[in-house]
C-alpha cells in the first residue's frame, strides 16, 4: 500500500460521497460520524466544567476550559514575543555591523548568538526528540534480541527470566541508577548533548523496549511452519531466512509491540523529565506546580492535554507506517 493510499484511507467514505452523491445509508453513516465524536466532546467540556466550579484549591478554583484556553493562548503569545525579540536583536546587530563596514570595509565585526528564553513550545520540541531517540534505541536493541530468542527456544528460556524481572520497574526506580552511571560515564568539557537528555533518553529505552522484544518474539516463533520448510528446501542461509521468511511474517505482531513501546515512551517520559529537569513537559509541568501561581493549574491542564494529544499523533503515524510496510492488507489494525 502506497503511502497516498494510506492517506487517503480515512477520507473514503467523502471521496465516494462526492463521487457518486449522497444516499440515505451514506448520510446516516455521516451523520454518526460527525455528530457522535462531537457530542461526546460536548460532555466532556460540560462535565468538565460543572467539576472545575465546585473544586477549590489552595490557588484557586480548579480551570475549566475557558481558563484553559486562555492559558493556551497565552503560552502561543509568549512564544511569539520570545521569537520576535530575538529577531529584533539579530536585526539590530546586522544594522550595527553594516553601519560599522559602510564606514570602514576593513573593520572587524562580530556576529553574536542570542539564547532565547525557552518557551513552551520549544519543551515540545524537546521532548519530541527525547523519546524519539529513546525509541529508537529501545528498537535497535530489542528488535534483533526479539529475533533470536524467537528463532531459539533455548536462548528464550534463558532470557525471558530477566525480561520479567525488569519489564515491570517503575522509570522512578532506574532514574537514579542511570542518573549517577551517566555522571560517571559521561564525562566531556565540551559535551555534544546535556545530560539530563542523556539520563532521560536512557530512562525511556529501559522502560519501553520490553513490548517490542516479547511481541517480535511471539511474532518470530509463529511463523508458519510451511515457510519453514520452504526455506529448508531453498536451504536459505540464517540473514536471508531471517530477511526473506520470518521478518515479513512477523510484522504485524512486531508493530504491535512498536506502538505498545512508542506508548510507553511518552508516558515515562514525563516523570524521567520532572526528575532530570530535561527541558521538556515533563520539566513544565513540574516548574509550574514549584511556581504556584494563580495561573500554574491552567498551564498544567494545557501542557496534560497537549501531551495527550501528541501521544495520540504518535500513535496514528505508527499505526500508517504499519499499514504501508504491512504485507497482510486486508488486516484490520485499530
Amino acid at each position: 500500500m502506497s503511502i497516498s493510499a494510506v492517506l487517503q484511507q480515512p477520507l473514503k467514505p467523502f471521496i465516494k460521497i462526492a463521487k457518486e452523491g449522497v444516499s440515505k445509508d451514506d448520510a446516516v453513516s455521516l451523520f454518526k460520524a460527525l455528530s457522535l465524536p462531537i457530542l461526546g466532546l460536548a460532555i466532556f467540556l460540560l462535565l468538565w466544567q460543572v467539576a472545575a466550579q465546585n473544586i477549590v484549591t489552595s490557588l484557586g478554583n480548579f480551570p475549566g476550559p475557558g481558563e484553559v484556553y486562555n492559558q493556551a493562548s497565552n503560552l502561543v503569545e509568549e512564544h511569539r514575543v520570545e521569537r520576535e525579540a530575538v529577531q529584533k536583536k539579530y536585526e539590530r546587530q546586522r544594522e550595527r555591523n553594516e553601519k560599522k563596514l559602510a564606514k570602514n570595509p576593513d573593520a572587524q565585526v562580530k556576529w553574536r548568538e542570542y539564547k532565547s528564553r525557552i518557551t513552551f513550545f520549544d519543551q515540545i520540541g524537546t521532548s519530541l526528540i527525547t523519546v524519539l531517540c529513546g525509541f529508537i534505541l529501545a528498537s535497535l536493541i530489542a528488535i534483533p534480541i526479539g529475533i533470536v530468542i524467537g528463532l531459539s527456544a533455548s536462548s528464550y528460556q534463558a532470557i525471558n527470566p530477566i525480561i520479567q524481572i525488569l519489564k515491570p520497574v517503575s522509570p522512578l526506580a532506574w532514574l537514579p541508577l542511570v542518573t549517577m552511571v551517566v555522571s560517571a560515564v559521561y564525562v566531556s568539557d565540551d559535551p555534544a548533548f546535556s545530560k539530563s537528555f542523556i539520563v532521560s533518553m536512557i530512562t525511556v529505552s529501559l522502560c519501553c523496549l520490553w513490548p517490542t522484544m516479547i511481541n517480535t518474539a511471539v511474532g518470530v516463533a509463529g511463523v508458519s511452519q510451511d515457510l519453514l520448510n520452504v526455506s529448508k528446501v531453498l536451504r536459505l542461509n540464517w540473514f536471508t531466512h531471517v530477511k526473506k521468511i520470518v521478518l515479513p511474517s512477523a510484522i504485524p505482531l512486531m508493530f504491535t509491540g512498536l506502538r505498545l513501546s512508542l506508548g510507553i515512551a511518552w508516558m515515562v517520559l514525563i516523570a524521567a523529565e520532572m526528575l532530570a529537569q530535561n527541558p521538556g513537559l515533563g520539566k513544565f509541568v513540574w516548574d509550574e506546580f514549584q511556581n504556584g501561581s494563580s495561573n500554574s493549574l491552567g498551564r498544567i491542564m494545557v501542557a496534560i492535554l497537549v501531551i495527550g494529544f501528541i501521544g495520540f499523533i504518535l500513535d496514528r503515524l505508527m499505526l500508517m507506517l504499519q499499514k504501508i510496510v504491512n504485507w497482510d492488507k486486508n488486516a484490520v489494525v485499530r
